[in-house]
């Protein structure tokens, strides 16, 4: 849960205000971000929403965000449908069973 750290670093809020805003104690927050505990379901769905991130980001199973990759495939001038995003995804499994 070390992206927790990195992600609220990077909105500029601190342990305490973050916590506040979640609801949770200072302490509960700090157990997250060490890797100490893991939130709830729910509440991995609600930081994903407030970060803008996927919860596998979250839970460092992605590496890059999905919408830094969809900026990179498409410029960042185009809206990105979820029709379009499917067809990237259906291209690259495409690729990878083509090169086994």
């Amino acid at each position: 849960m070390i992206r927790i750290r990195e992600l609220r670093k990077r909105s500029g809020l601190t342990l305490d205000e973050f916590a506040k805003e979640l609801g949770v104690s200072r302490a509960t927050l700090g157990f997250w971000e060490q890797g100490k505990f893991q939130p709830s379901h729910e509440m991995l769905i609600r930081l994903s929403d407030i970060f803008g991130v996927s919860v596998d980001y979250l839970l460092g199973r992605e590496t890059v965000k999905e919408d830094e990759l969809k900026v990179a495939l498409f410029g960042g001038d185009t809206v990105v449908t979820d029709e379009m995003w499917d067809e990237v995804k259906k291209f690259a499994d495409y690729v990878k069973a083509k090169n086994k």
